[in-house]
């Protein structure tokens, strides 16, 4: 799904946008496949089908990438933040923030009810952005052949200590 161009901003020098055409796709790669915790080791390919396949939001330092991040949406109803990655050249500078309040925005402009992310150390950053934890995230279901398997769940299909119930 391709979506208009919708993001320009300038801000001390840095240029945010989501012109697909300025994203270094061999940094980005090297990032997210080198020096991520959440995606060692992706390919390039998979990483240029993930770019493709989502709305990527870059920072640039005159023509240098030094961030990016993606949103995985359907335009409408929903959207993932994902990939967000800063250099580690340019962190403590508020980049991430930029990005991240950028991508809600963003979210809001299009009328997306729903923005939802996984982070295992930055939430105080995305707090300040106005996440928070899933309410109940029990309601919550993956596929992952990474994970180990579900073991919440009584053999019913239930979590542990519910019994399921048909309507």
């Amino acid at each position: 799904m391709v979506f208009r161009q919708t993001l320009h901003e300038e801000h001390d020098g840095y240029l945010l946008s989501d012109d697909p055409s300025l994203v270094d796709v061999d940094k980005v790669h090297g990032w997210i496949s080198d020096q991520s915790y959440w995606a060692n080791g992706r390919s390039r390919e998979v990483m240029v089908r993930a770019l493709e396949g989502s709305h990527p939001i870059g920072v640039y330092r005159d023509t240098e990438q030094v961030a990016i991040c993606r949103l995985v949406t359907d335009g409408a109803t929903f959207a993932w933040l994902c990939d967000l990655f800063v250099d580690p050249s340019v962190r403590g500078l508020g980049i991430g923030s930029w990005l991240a309040n950028s991508c809600v925005a963003w979210a809001k402009a299009m009328e997306i009810k729903r923005v939802l992310l996984v982070t295992r150390d930055a939430h105080e950053v995305y707090v300040r952005v106005g996440f928070a934890p899933l309410e109940d995230g029990s309601r919550w279901m993956e596929i992952d052949p990474r994970a180990k398997p579900a073991s919440r769940f009584s053999e019913s299909g239930a979590p542990e200590g519910q019994e399921r119930t048909t309507s």
